[in-house]
């Protein structure tokens, strides 16, 4: 594996700037392994994709302003 596998065009106008108002509105991309096709869902729609027995992780963490110079 190589940092360039990871290279990817990013449009500035496509990063949040802030979170949405209403929290599960934000974006929420399916990727359907059967046969790699991808969904565009908001995030109050994921329960349509669990099932009994999934474990859903909630990250709280957040993001602060800051650069570091090297």
């Amino acid at each position: 594996m190589n940092v360039s596998d990871f290279d990817y065009e990013l449009p500035k106008e496509l990063i949040a700037q802030e979170p949405s108002a209403q929290r599960d509105e934000c974006r929420l991309l399916v990727v359907h392994r059967a046969d790699g096709s991808l969904e565009h869902k908001r995030f109050y729609d994921i329960i349509d994709y669990l099932k009994p027995g999934d474990c859903l992780v909630f990250n709280d963490s957040r993001v602060i302003p800051a650069r570091i110079f090297g």
